[in-house]
């Protein structure tokens, strides 16, 4: 069945948020056929006046990108093809790295292994990347969070030893929102010679995201989760982290990650964080309340509860995200219930919304496998109106009645 725009009421901007105009408007002239994209589609390598021209419309993105996330210089910016890219860079790149510059050996016995440490609840584009170094010989510790979401500094810091190179842990969760004290962690992290990385990716747009005041050695974010193009990322990565390239080529963004940069997708990211960023404190306080209004809203509903406890106007929280638990249905069948009715929604991440087993999230967070299939996420954006929550509320309700 066609859904029609128009009318459909979109509620799943933690998988992706559509494209806004100011990215829209930042890109268009990168869109132009044969000569008239010569001012701006060239190869931003090369060294005649056009290859120029896309060079400084490169760099124009990252100064931008960089004063935004607050690096403290253009060059900790490295482009990227998204988070994924970013994500797996940083924990395969900097751990062996680190590694080597330590001189600790992958597959060693005892504390000559170097260690990572992460936690459950991390995207796959962490958890994937962890496993691969797990093979490689790398010791890997997984920590579990509370039951609200959140890592305990003093668990991180018991989980640390010499051998330890590099500590990961998400900023925020897509599916239950909890935002992590990241600057109290990465000092954990430095108190015991580890380098720390944040994916960055749901925080970003979100919430305050500064990667000086954080203080953390690298950061990955996603161009299209705030309004910007798919196939756009970026890897901050602070100026001397040690960092083993993980794309081989010619060489470009300094040496580390080869390929033709995207022009186009980096100057559409820029630009979505620009306006994503001026619009931060008024537009969270926004979502915040639309959020509040549904977590109450739900509370009334019989056969539904909130997956954690968010307090009215909690900053612990994402602003866009309620999750909730539908008793006796599963997540598919209340999504296309949904669905039918006009309303996008999802169970979880997007990237593992094809899996049949529980989410791994809630899981972590210590829900057995039946209550977690039975999960629902709702993410609000730029465009989510309190109309919008209100008619979601109806629809949820028929959906648990369907007959």
């Amino acid at each position: 069945m066609a859904f029609d725009p128009e009318t459909y009421v979109y509620l799943d901007y933690a998988a992706t948020a559509p494209l806004c105009e100011e990215a829209a408007r930042a890109m268009a002239p990168y869109q132009e056929p044969g000569r008239a994209n010569l001012a701006m589609g060239a190869n931003a390598n090369s060294l005649h006046g056009p290859g120029r021209a896309a060079f400084s419309a490169l760099e124009d993105a990252r100064r931008s990108l960089a004063r935004d996330l607050g690096a403290r210089r253009p060059d900790e910016i490295v482009f990227t093809s998204g988070a994924t890219e970013a994500d797996g860079a940083a924990l395969i790149g900097i751990a062996r790295a680190a590694a080597q510059a330590r001189r600790l050996r992958p597959g060693a016995s005892g504390a000559g292994a170097p260690r990572v440490v992460t936690t459950a609840m991390e995207h796959d584009a962490v958890l994937a990347p962890a496993r691969c170094l797990e093979a490689q010989g790398f010791s890997v510790v997984r920590l579990a969070p509370d039951r609200q979401g959140f890592i305990d500094p003093d668990r991180l810091a018991a989980a640390l030893d010499e051998s330890t190179v590099l500590v990961s842990v998400q900023a925020a969760n897509s599916e239950v929102g909890s935002v992590q004290p990241v600057a109290e962690l990465a000092r954990v992290a430095h108190e015991a010679g580890a380098l720390f990385h944040t994916d960055a990716v749901q925080a970003l747009g979100k919430v305050a995201v500064d990667v000086g005041e954080w203080d953390v050695d690298a950061a990955s974010f996603s161009a299209h989760k705030v309004g910007g193009p798919k196939g756009a990322g970026a890897l901050y990565l602070r100026a001397r982290t040690p960092f083993e390239p993980q794309l081989l080529g010619g060489g470009q963004e300094g040496g580390r990650r080869s390929g033709t940069q995207n022009v186009a997708g980096a100057a559409g990211f820029a630009a979505a964080v620009r306006a994503a960023a001026q619009a931060l404190p008024a537009e969270a306080a926004r979502l915040r309340e639309l959020r509040d209004g549904l977590y109450a809203a739900i509370a009334a509903v019989d056969g539904v509860t909130a997956t954690v406890e968010v307090a009215p106007g909690s900053e612990e929280f994402l602003p866009n995200v309620v999750h909730m638990l539908a008793e006796g249905l599963e997540s598919e069948t209340l999504i296309l219930r949904l669905d039918m009715q006009g309303f996008g929604v999802s169970g979880g991440s997007a990237c593992s919304s094809h899996s049949l087993e529980p989410s791994h999230v809630l899981r972590s967070v210590g829900l057995d496998a039946d209550r977690a299939q039975g999960a629902l996420r709702v993410s609000m954006g730029r465009l989510t109106e309190s109309a919008d929550i209100e008619a979601f509320v109806g629809a949820l309700r028929k959906s648990l009645d369907w007959n």
